[in-house]
This record gives structure tokens, C-alpha cells and sequence, in this order.
């Protein structure tokens, strides 16, 4: 695996450095105060609660008007601090590719009635099988994953979702580009190993295939239970008249009669699941039809064929009954080494979940009361260059732990604890940001005069799956809660 530290003390503070000053490079209008509100944001003692109390922090110099007024209207040069991002070193897996995660989170804005733009978020609930739908704002990002017992990841990428955005096209379109800037950066030359992308059961994997079909890359994602796939057409005999099939035998999820013997099966021991079994069946693909992101497909439809990998464990960490995991993998002919590699590599997804969770719980992306998506967006981009920094000073962070902790070792480091000691790490790189200029607050709205110009307010946006050219269809109570989902 690649990274930050392999290269001395001199070459990461060097490193850092160059990507401080190309971050203030990006900020072209209020730089200083949002570099400023930067640099608190990772020297701040304790998670952030709120957006004023940055301005108490001794690296930003300004008052709080000024930080208000930065992220209000200053301006962030976003192409570029993507292009910065992707020049960094990356992680690798250990067979030295590119794993990249994606994912969407949502800022949550429930009683934002004068933000525009908010759809509405599916959350989980304290319940089993529970969820709410709360407004807010969805954003799609894309990590790099590590190998191995790791919090950290690599933030490449975030977009946030706009009322009526399909989001496997808007994911599509976002790994399109991120895949065009390492190429461009040197991260991915002719002859590596196809750069892997993994998601959840939330995102159409054969879509976002057969969309990426021009690219070196290979899509791993989750899928549900309850699907049913296709086999490849069997070889047509001689003599047989009519209209070839285009589809093979059914492989049902739920009908372990359909799946016949595997193409690949391992059996390995793990340290928190117990033994793990992976049973893998080749040239699986879903039987598509006019309907939903196809129907506007005026040629034939593909046939996209994949892996298909089952998984099962003995226990779960948290004590509750495993249940067997489906995962359908965009590359054929996958040997034994190549299913094992795949579902430890789905694993390390969830360290995407770490990342969201240090987001919202110690840097604080979700607690400003922004009112502008433009301003929101904004704010992201400075959290993922924060984080950013605090990575690259992973191999100079010294364990500031806490008497209930337990001694780690600097490369071992949670992002957490590597913020810990982040003010001490900034005293060791430059800071292109200049010093304030004295200035006077303004007089504000005179005493007694009404503001005579309120802020409009929005609807909450409702996303619907039906097209547009369409009616849609009345719903039925069905007998089935979960019917199987042949496409």
C-alpha cells in the first residue's frame, strides 16, 4: 500500500504544505477568513457544536462577522481543489489498485423553510425495520479506500443531489470525472489494475456498469435478497428454428434450487466474523426491461453480466444473527483469489460510515444553520480539505491520548487524535493567509425601521420514481410485502 508514510518527516510536512497553499489558491474571494475558519476548524478543542464559537479559537483572527460573511459570500474554486485532491498520494489496496467508495449522507435540514433546494432523506429510525423521511440536503461522495484495520479514508469527490437528479447518473457522471483526474494526476497508468468501485444495495450496479463500460473500471456492489438474475443463453443446437432467447435459465436469490453448483468457493477464518464462506456463480445478469432508468432506451437493451458472490459468516461483532450478503461484481471468470479479495474488499466499505460519522460529529458539517445550498456547498468542500490535511500529517501526529485510552502507535492514529495535535503540526508549515485589517462593524438597520423585504420561502422537493411522461400508477396494497425483483 502507498502512502503518506513511506516518505520522510521533511517529505510529509512538504506535502502538507503544498496542498495548504494550493487550497488557499482555490479560495478566490474572502481566502484569508475561509482558511482562517479552516485552520480552527482542525485546531479546535473538542468536537465542533457550533459555527460562532470557531471565531474564539486563536488561529482564526477575525470576528465572527467576518466568518459569517466569508461563508455568505466568499467564493471556492471547486474544479480545482477536486484536481488538488486528486494529486495527493492515495492509498492502495494490497495488490496496489485504486478501491473507491461511494455513498450518500445527508445534511439534515428539517425547519430550514427559506433554504431552497431540499429533498426529502431517508434516515433510520431507533426502531427495527424503522425509517423517517426528514428534508435536508443529500450529498454523493467518493473516497479511496485503505487496506487493512483502518478508520482513515481519502475524500476525493462530494456532489450534492438536486431536486429531480437520478442518482445513478449523477454517480456515474461523478466517477466519470474523478477517473479522468487520476488518470490525469498519474494515479492510474495503462496496464494497473482496474480501478474498483464499491457501493451499497441503494445503487443499481449493472446501471452504473454499463454506464462506466468505456472506463478501467469494475463496479462491486450489494444487492437485495430478494433479486432474481439471469443465466448466459446456453449454446443453440443445430436444427432449431425461431427467434433466439436472449436470456438464459433463472438464478433466484431466494431459491437455492436455481443456483447449481459454483463456480468458485473459499472458506477463510476472520478475526471478527468467524469463519466465512463465499460460493461465486459467473455470467449472471439481470433480464432489464422498458421500465424505470430504461425506458427511455430506444435500441435493444444490454445484457450486462457479472459475478455474483453469497456470502455468510459465523457471528457479527454486535451479537446479531447474520443474515447472508449478495454481491454482484461487474468483472466474469473470477477465480477463488478474486472472490476472496472481493468480499474483504466490500468490507472495507463501511469505513466510508467512519468518515460521515467524524464529518458531523467532531468537524462539525452539519451544525451551521446555512441557508444557501451554495454556501452548504461551500462548507463541504472546506471539511473535506480539512480532512485532507489532517491525513497527510497522519505520520507527524503524536498520541495526545486521553488517561482512559489505550497507547496506539503514530501510523494507528484515529482522525480524531490526529486532530488532537493538529495546532502543534500547523506551527511547522506555512500559513498563506495574511493578518487582519482593522476595521469597524457597520451600522446595521436603523433603530425602528422594519425590514420590508422577507426571505421567500421553499417547498420541500419529493422525489418520485415514476418518469415524467408517464401518469403514475395508482399503488396497491400487495400481498407480498417484498415481492422478488426479477430486473
Amino acid at each position: 500500500m502507498t502512502s503518506v508514510h513511506d516518505r520522510g518527516p521533511a517529505g510529509v510536512v512538504g506535502e502538507l504544505d503544498r496542498f495548504r497553499r494550493e487550497f488557499y489558491g482555490c479560495l478566490t474571494a474572502r481566502a484569508d477568513a475561509l482558511f482562517d475558519l479552516t485552520d480552527a476548524v482542525l485546531c479546535a478543542d473538542g468536537p465542533v457544536r457550533s459555527l460562532v464559537e470557531l471565531s474564539l479559537v486563536g488561529e482564526h483572527r477575525r470576528g465572527h462577522g467576518a466568518l459569517y460573511d466569508a461563508l455568505a459570500c466568499g467564493r471556492l474554486d471547486i474544479d480545482r481543489l477536486r484536481t488538488a485532491l486528486a494529486a495527493v498520494p492515495l492509498p492502495r489496496a494490497a495488490d496496489g489498485r485504486l478501491v473507491l467508495a461511494v455513498d450518500v449522507t445527508c445534511w439534515l435540514r428539517p425547519d430550514a423553510h427559506t433554504s431552497p433546494q431540499r429533498i426529502l432523506c431517508h434516515t433510520y429510525g431507533r426502531g427495527k425495520d424503522q425509517s423517517i423521511m426528514i428534508p435536508g440536503w443529500p450529498y454523493s461522495m467518493v473516497v479511496a479506500l485503505e487496506s487493512g484495520r483502518s478508520s482513515w479514508t481519502a475524500p476525493l469527490d462530494a456532489v450534492r443531489l438536486a431536486p429531480g437528479d437520478d442518482a445513478a447518473t449523477v454517480t456515474a457522471g461523478q466517477l466519470r470525472d474523478i477517473v479522468g483526474r487520476l488518470i490525469a494526476a498519474g494515479q492510474w497508468q495503462p496496464g494497473d489494475l482496474d480501478i474498483l468501485v464499491v457501493a451499497d444495495a441503494g445503487y443499481d450496479a449493472p446501471r452504473l456498469a454499463f454506464l462506466l463500460r468505456d472506463l478501467p473500471v469494475q463496479i462491486l456492489a450489494r444487492m437485495r435478497s430478494d433479486r432474481v438474475l439471469r443465466r448466459a443463453v446456453p449454446p443453440r443446437q443445430p436444427g432449431t428454428i425461431g427467434r433466439p432467447p436472449r436470456h438464459g435459465g433463472e438464478f433466484i436469490f431466494g431459491d437455492p434450487a436455481t443456483w447449481g453448483e459454483p463456480n468458485a468457493a473459499t472458506v477463510a477464518d476472520t478475526r471478527l466474523y468467524g469463519t466465512a464462506w463465499a460460493r461465486a456463480w459467473d455470467r449472471l445478469h439481470p433480464r432489464l426491461t422498458h421500465r424505470n432508468a430504461w425506458i427511455d432506451s430506444a435500441k435493444a437493451l444490454p445484457v450486462i453480466e457479472g459475478t455474483v458472490i453469497r456470502l455468510e459468516v459465523d457471528h457479527l461483532p454486535s451479537g446479531a444473527t447474520p443474515k447472508p450478503v449478495w454481491l454482484w461484481c461487474s468483472g466474469v471468470d473470477a477465480t477463488s483469489a478474486d472472490v476472496d479479495r472481493l468480499w474483504q474488499t466490500f468490507l472495507r466499505r463501511f469505513d466510508i460510515e467512519h468518515t460521515f460519522r467524524l464529518f458531523k460529529q467532531t468537524l462539525g458539517w452539519t451544525c451551521p444553520k446555512i441557508r444557501t445550498p451554495q454556501a452548504a456547498d461551500r462548507w463541504t468542500w472546506m471539511i473535506l480539505a480539512a480532512y485532507t490535511q489532517l491525513r497527510l500529517a497522519r505520520a507527524l501526529a503524536a498520541d495526545l491520548r486521553r488517561p482512559w485510552e489505550k497507547p496506539a502507535p503514530p501510523e494507528r492514529l484515529s482522525p480524531a487524535r490526529v486532530r488532537r495535535g493538529f495546532r502543534h503540526l500547523r506551527a511547522k508549515t506555512t500559513s498563506p493567509a495574511g493578518a487582519p485589517k482593522p476595521s469597524r462593524p457597520g451600522p446595521g438597520r436603523p433603530p425602528g425601521r422594519r425590514n420590508n423585504h422577507p426571505t421567500p420561502r421553499y417547498d420541500v422537493h419529493i422525489a418520485t420514481t415514476t418518469n415524467a411522461k408517464t401518469p403514475a400508477a395508482k399503488k396497491t396494497k400487495s400481498v407480498n410485502p417484498r415481492p422478488r425483483r426479477t430486473g
